[in-house]
């Protein structure tokens, strides 16, 4: 992965001090967990949160990228189909072929999906209705980015809320992605029928991650668990590590 901005070494000339991590928070019409998703990286000191408009037609000076969940453009045609024509999706895919680190969340997986940047389909629920409860899932491997403190086999508690989320690859291409490691997460007790029980999923370089759970609603004192902690503080590590260390 390459070194993060140019800025970065300036202020480190100029103060000593390493400043924050910059990381963009996309907003489309119809996003409704960009609030939670911007106090949840706020929450991580080392990281500072930056609103990303759907017309940005550049990305400058940012780390990484989180495209939280929601409605975009109200879930019209499937869920993610416009907000994957934006011109901020565009730069997207450029600041990910830089290497640098993605993840959608939700809404945010499934506009990824749409866009091509990870593989696979996301489809109706298999019962056919919206769930919204906690679900158990299971780490896959540390190799993203956002899952450098989650081992292989490590169980955290997060919540889903959608109603098109099961996971969908056909035969051929689901060994593909099992073979090369790209499956991030797998649900313990699979909510909405996704093939191997499949809750997320990294591209083959692995910088670029979408889950259907909400890591942001598992951050504060007040939630049932701070399980979705582990996500954003694996992502200062990385970019840490990335800064001091770039192959």
């Amino acid at each position: 992965m390459k070194t993060p901005s140019k800025f970065h070494e300036q202020e480190i000339s100029e103060t000593g001090i390493i400043p924050p991590f910059k990381v963009g928070i996309v907003r489309f019409p119809g996003t409704n967990c960009d609030t939670d998703t911007f106090e949840a990286v706020e929450s991580i000191s080392g990281l500072e949160p930056v609103w990303l408009s759907y017309h940005q037609e550049t990305i400058r000076d940012i780390d990484a990228v989180i495209l939280p969940g929601g409605f975009s453009y109200g879930d019209y045609l499937r869920t993610g189909a416009m907000a994957a024509q934006t011109p901020v999706v565009s730069a997207i895919r450029k600041f990910a072929d830089d290497g640098k680190p993605v993840m959608g969340i939700c809404n945010g997986f499934q506009i990824l999906v749409e866009s091509k940047m990870l593989p696979g389909a996301l489809l109706m629920n298999a019962s056919r209705t919206f769930i919204c409860e906690e679900s158990p899932v299971v780490s896959q491997t540390s190799k993203t980015p956002f899952n450098t403190l989650l081992p292989e086999g490590t169980r955290i508690s997060l919540p889903i809320a959608h109603q098109e989320g099961r996971y969908y690859l056909p035969e051929k291409e689901l060994r593909e992605i099992e073979a090369s490691g790209q499956v991030i997460f797998r649900y313990v007790n699979n909510p909405n029928g996704s093939v191997h029980d499949i809750a997320g999923v990294s591209n083959r370089r692995g910088n670029v991650v979408g889950l259907m759970p909400h890591p942001e609603r598992r951050v504060r004192d007040s939630s049932p668990s701070r399980d979705g902690l582990l996500l954003f503080e694996s992502l200062l590590i990385s970019l840490r590590n990335r800064f001091f260390h770039p192959d």
